[in-house]
């Protein structure tokens, strides 16, 4: 029961460690908005790392991103058997654990009321498109909560652009919708 929870909480720090790298985004130069270069994106087999207080989880991951409309991150701890997805559009996060059958979804914005600094869309496609500033081999995210410090660190695999992605909403309705603040 625990262990589901740790990686549960990794598939969350992903999301909520990259406003950690809002600062670095805003204060590089930013591109001109012009066309995308690509419609889909494709991410596959991933290593992420979470490390909360010294101690490590690590998993697989697929992150598959429509431009500008939606993205689905896929945490496969064990054999390729997804056990938690997170689901972003522009407007809101859903997570779903898979372990234990349940879902919470959250506004940016009231996601943003217990977060500094805050997370938005634009920061999010960027750390699952692997178009931050650090480049597109690794990325290292951290973010203070509370009095806890939570690195991520994505070693990221080739991307594919403009391929085929299966990014639909998961059907919610076989799983119990819970409180957000049990995980956060």
């Amino acid at each position: 029961m625990q262990l589901k929870n740790k990686y549960l909480f990794l598939l969350a720090a992903l999301f909520l460690i990259s406003c950690g790298t809002k600062k670095k985004i805003t204060e590089s130069h930013q591109p001109e908005m012009s066309q995308p270069t690509w419609h889909t994106c494709l991410i596959q087999n991933a290593k992420a790392t979470l490390s909360m207080d010294g101690n490590p989880l690590s998993a697989t991951v697929t992150m598959q991103t429509v431009h500008d409309s939606m993205l689905v991150i896929s945490v496969m701890p064990l054999l390729g058997i997804e056990v938690a997805r997170f689901e972003a559009t522009p407007l809101e996060l859903t997570g779903i654990n898979k372990f234990d059958g349940t879902y919470a979804t959250i506004t940016y914005a009231e996601l943003n009321r217990t977060l500094t600094p805050s997370l938005n869309w634009d920061i999010l496609q960027q750390t699952c498109t692997a178009e931050l500033p650090t480049g597109s081999e690794k990325a290292r995210l951290v973010y203070q909560l509370g009095e806890k410090t939570i690195e991520l660190i994505i070693d990221y695999t080739p991307r594919r652009l403009d391929v085929p992605v299966r990014v639909s909403h998961q059907n919610l309705s076989r799983y119990k919708k819970i409180d957000i603040n049990k995980w956060l």
